[in-house]
């Protein structure tokens, strides 16, 4: 009984080495840890750089800037437009579809931006080109200085000029858009002065903020303004090409076309 205090004594001296080692151990573990999780969620954006290929991160297919409670009420010319187009697809889908893309037309711009397939951006002296693997479309957005014209010749893509208003913000105008496309698959129209203004926010090295206001006074009462948006750096990503060129052979067209076409057993 007279040595019963010593064991206790050496017991508790055990105790406390062997707690204080783990202690130690668990220390330099979560230290080792943090530089590696902090490297990962937070690596800096590259300064005024966009190169990469980026992937929209919304829901597949719905290919729309904003939900279609949230347009502003349209124009009696637009409102004439809209009932006249027939959407092949979703909630005003009905056969015989006069959708653009379901003949193969370019879906044009701003709804490419709102499709499930990646785009790219290259940076050249003077300008910023964009790439969609969608239908293997670009454009190409002026930043040597000049204004946007007044008088743009009508394209499916427009004409784009950009400039950075940051290190992390780069800002895009366009405009000169024929009316041959919609702004979302159930039919939303536009007119040939419409006018859109981007902002790509690279809030890190992985990711950017997209922001669109779309401006058309013949068309709607008041601006669009999109939702913000997330687009992500994909860079083990290649851009594959992906024109929509009608034939009975051809998957992509097939699927464009009607999007309830099954895929072939190979």
């Amino acid at each position: 009984m007279r040595n019963r205090p010593q064991s206790l004594l050496k017991y508790l001296l055990a105790f406390s080495t062997v707690a204080l080692v783990f202690a130690i151990a668990a220390q330099a573990q979560s230290a080792l840890q943090q530089p590696a999780t902090k490297s990962a969620s937070s690596q800096p954006a590259p300064k005024r750089d966009l190169t990469g290929v980026w992937q929209y991160q919304g829901s597949g297919g719905a290919d729309s800037m904003t939900a279609d409670k949230d347009m502003p009420p349209m124009t009696p010319w637009a409102k004439a437009k809209f009932d006249a187009e027939k959407p092949g697809y979703g909630p005003r889908g009905a056969p015989g579809g006069n959708d653009p893309i379901l003949q193969c037309d370019p879906i044009g711009f701003p709804r490419i931006m709102f499709m499930p397939t990646p785009h790219e951006f290259v940076q050249a002296p003077g300008r910023v080109l964009q790439f969609w693997e969608r239908e293997h479309e670009w454009r190409p957005i002026w930043t040597d200085g000049r204004a946007l014209p007044t008088d743009a010749d009508p394209t499916w893509y427009g004409y784009a000029v950009g400039h950075w208003e940051s290190d992390d913000t780069f800002f895009v105008e366009s405009t000169g858009f024929n009316e041959k496309t919609w702004l979302g698959p159930t039919g939303f129209p536009h007119s040939e002065g419409m006018r859109v203004v981007e902002r790509y926010h690279r809030v890190d090295h992985d990711t950017i903020l997209y922001d669109m206001t779309v401006t058309d006074p013949m068309a709607y009462t008041k601006p669009i303004v999109a939702p913000q948006r997330i687009l992500k750096l994909k860079p083990h990503e290649e851009i594959e090409e992906q024109p929509c060129v009608w034939s009975q052979e051809n998957e992509f067209a097939q699927r464009i076309r009607n999007p309830a076409t099954p895929k072939p057993v190979k």
